[in-house]
C-alpha cells in the first residue's frame, strides 16, 4: 500500500507540543486519498542513565517535548540500541545506534476519541532479546483500514548485553546508587508501560484499558511483565489483557551464579583481567565502544544475553507459582485475559539464529547452554535424544535438529506447558476461561520478499496477519482472511468485549487459520507431547534449583 505523510502538530497539554505526521493512502485515478492515522515516532518515555548498566529514569513532572513555536520532532522513529544484524530484518548499522533508546512510537486513530478515550495496545518487539526495533512495525493500515480504533504504543528497549548483562560486579555497582541490577531491558519496558499509564490520555487513550502484546522475545517479555505486574498492589497494576505471540516462558531464568560465568567470559574476550578491582572492570567495560563489545560478545561460548533471576524483577519462585496455581489464581482475581499461540513452522527461522558450530550433538548442547541453564539442557537432550543419535526425521544436528528443538523450547511445547500449568496445576486453579489459543497455518504472498517460500509458515511470517500487512502490499482477498481470522476478533478483544468471537473453549481448543484461509476450531493434537516435555523440564528445574542453592551455600 502506497502512503504519504504530512506534518501534524499535537498539543500534549503540560508536556508541550510535538510534531508528528498524518499517514494517508496515495490518491489514484480510481480513488481519493484517505487519512489512515496519526503517527508520532521517537516519543521519549524515559531519561537515559548517566552510565551503561544503570536504570533509565522516569520523565520529571516538568519535562516538555517542545513548544508551539518549536515543537518536539516526533516524525521519525525510536532510538536503536546497539545490536547485531539478522537476515534482512535489522541490518547492522553502527551509524544508527544510540544507547539512549528510551523512546516509543505512538499511533492514534483519526478524529476525536470516544468518551473515556480509545483502548490502548502496547506492543513489544521481538529479536531473541538480542536485537530488534519498534521501527520495523507499521500500524497504519491496521488502524485506518481494519478499524482498529486503539492507541498503539511500541517502546524501544535495551537488548543483548546492554539490556541483560548480570554479574556480582554490576550488583555491587548498582547498590552504590540504590538500584536493582540486571534485566535492564525489562525495566525499560516497565518504564514504557508506566509512561503509557501516566501520559496516554494526552494522545486520546484510556489508561485503564492497557493490553500488552509482544511477538517472539517480545512475547516472552509480556509474560515477565505480566508476572511482575501481578505481584504489584492493585493500585500499581497496569496490565488488563495480554497477547503472547510465538513464544513462551520455558524455565526459571538463570541464577546470578550462572550468569557470572558469562560476564567473566566477556571480560576475558576483552582482555580485562579478572583480578582487577570491580570498579576498574566496570570502568573499562563502560569505556569500550558498542561495536567492540558486540563483536567480542558474539564470539564467547555464552553469547546469548538472557534474563536473570534477580529477585527483584524476576522472583525466585516464579515457576513455582505456575506449579502451585498461585499464578493462575492472580490472573483470575484480576480477570486478565490472554491470547496465546504459534505458527505451524516456527523452526525454519529459529534454525538460522546462531546455529551450532558443528554437526554434532555436543555442539547442539553447547548452543542450548547459551540460552538455558545446564541442568535444563541436559534434561531436554536426554528426553529428545535418549540414545545420543540423530532422529530419523532430522537431516542434521546443526540446522534441522537445532531448529526443531529450539522452536519447541521457545514456542511449541512450552506454550502447551504454560497453558497446562494455568489449568491443571497442583492447586486445582483453572484459568482456562481466560485463555484463548491460536495456530496460524496460512501466510500472505508479501512475506516472500523477506522469507523463503520453502520455510512455510515460519516464525515472523504472520506479521502481516497481526498488523494488516505491516506496511507491505496486501491483496484484497488476504485482507479478508486476516480480518476474519484474527484482526476482527483481536480488535474486539482489545476493546474489552466479553464475547469477541474467538470460538475456543477449554485448554485444548485452538483457533486455527488453515492454509486455504479458512478458520477452524480444532483440538490440539500435540497437547500430550507438550505436557510431557513441560513436566520433564519442571522436574529438572526443581532438582537444578536444589543443586544451585547447595552450591551457593558452599560459597
Amino acid at each position: 500500500m502506497e502512503t504519504t505523510r504530512r506534518s501534524h502538530l499535537k498539543s500534549l497539554a503540560h508536556r508541550g507540543t510535538i510534531q508528528g505526521v498524518t499517514i494517508s493512502t496515495s490518491s489514484s485515478p480510481t480513488s481519493q486519498a484517505k487519512d489512515l492515522c496519526h503517527y508520532f515516532g521517537g516519543v521519549r518515555y524515559g531519561l537515559a542513565p548517566a552510565e551503561r548498566w544503570r536504570r533509565a529514569q522516569p520523565l520529571p513532572a516538568s519535562f516538555s517535548y517542545g513548544s508551539d513555536e518549536e515543537p518536539g520532532r516526533c516524525d521519525g522513529g525510536a532510538g536503536l540500541c546497539p545490536q547485531p544484524g539478522f537476515l534482512n530484518i535489522t541490518p547492522e548499522n553502527p551509524d544508527a545506534w544510540n544507547e539512549d533508546c528510551f523512546q516509543c512510537n505512538v499511533w492514534t486513530p483519526i478524529g476525536k476519541e470516544p468518551e473515556g478515550g480509545w483502548p490502548v495496545f502496547v506492543f513489544l518487539h521481538g529479536g531473541w532479546l538480542q536485537f530488534g526495533t519498534p521501527n520495523a512495525f507499521n500500524a497504519a493500515a491496521l488502524i485506518g483500514e481494519a478499524g482498529f480504533n486503539c492507541v498503539v504504543v511500541m517502546p524501544a528497549y535495551r537488548v543483548n548485553l546492554f539490556g541483560f548483562l548480570y554479574s556480582a560486579e554490576l550488583e555491587e555497582d548498582a547498590a552504590t546508587v540504590g538500584e536493582t541490577v540486571g534485566n535492564h531491558g525489562f525495566w525499560d519496558q516497565r518504564l514504557g508501560l508506566e509512561w503509557t499509564k501516566e501520559n496516554i490520555r494526552l494522545f486520546g487513550g484510556n489508561p485503564e484499558t492497557i493490553t500488552i502484546s509482544g511477538y517472539s522475545a517480545g512475547a516472552n517479555s509480556v509474560f515477565h511483565q505480566l508476572a511482575y505486574d501481578l505481584r504489584q498492589p492493585d493500585k500499581n497494576s497496569l496490565i488488563r489483557q495480554a497477547c503472547i505471540w510465538s513464544n513462551s516462558p520455558a524455565v526459571q531464568p538463570k541464577q546470578p551464579t550462572e550468569t557470572q560465568t558469562q560476564f567473566n567470559q566477556l571480560l576475558t574476550a576483552l582482555d580485562i583481567p579478572l583480578t582487577l578491582p570491580n570498579s576498574e572492570k566496570l570502568n573499562r567495560l563502560r569505556s569500550i565502544p558498542a561495536k567492540t563489545l558486540l563483536d567480542k560478545a558474539r564470539a564467547i561460548p555464552l553469547h546469548q544475553f538472557r534474563p536473570t533471576t534477580d529477585t527483584s524483577f524476576i522472583s525466585t519462585s516464579l515457576f513455582t507459582t505456575l506449579d502451585t496455581g498461585a499464578f493462575a489464581h492472580c490472573l483470575l482475581a484480576r480477570n486478565v485475559r490472554i491470547i496465546i499461540g504459534e505458527c505451524r513452522d516456527e523452526r525454519f527461522l529459529y534454525s538460522t539464529w546462531f546455529p551450532p558450530t558443528e554437526n554434532t550433538i555436543s555442539a547442539l548442547r553447547t548452543r542450548l547452554v547459551a540460552d538455558y541453564p545446564e541442568h535444563i539442557v541436559d534434561a531436554v537432550i536426554a528426553l529428545y535424544y535418549p540414545d545420543g543419535r540423530l532422529p530419523t526425521h532430522c537431516e542434521n544436528w546443526d540446522q534441522d535438529a537445532w531448529g526443531r528443538i529450539y522452536a519447541d523450547m521457545q514456542v511449541h511445547q512450552m506454550q502447551r506447558g504454560l497453558v497446562y500449568a494455568l489449568t491443571e496445576n497442583e492447586g486445582g486453579v483453572d484459568a482456562s476461561a481466560l485463555l484463548f489459543r491460536y495456530r496460524i497455518e496460512w501466510r500472505a504472498k508479501c512475506v516472500e520478499a523477506a522469507l523463503p517460500v520453502e520455510w512455510g509458515v515460519t516464525h515472523s511470517s504472520d506479521y502481516p496477519v497481526w498488523f494488516f500487512g505491516n506496511g507491505w502490499s496486501f491483496e484484497e482477498r488476504e485482507k479478508g482472511v486476516a480480518m476474519e481470522g484474527f484482526v476482527g476478533p483481536l480488535r474486539r478483544f482489545v476493546c474489552g468485549e466479553k464475547e469477541f468471537g474467538w470460538g475456543t473453549s477449554g485448554a485444548r481448543g485452538v483457533r486455527t487459520l488453515k492454509g486455504d484461509g479458512r478458520v477452524e476450531i480444532v483440538d490440539d493434537e500435540h497437547w500430550e507431547e507438550g505436557v510431557r516435555v513441560w513436566k520433564v523440564l519442571r522436574d529438572a528445574d526443581g532438582m537444578g534449583s536444589i543443586q544451585i542453592h547447595r552450591s551457593e551455600h558452599r560459597l
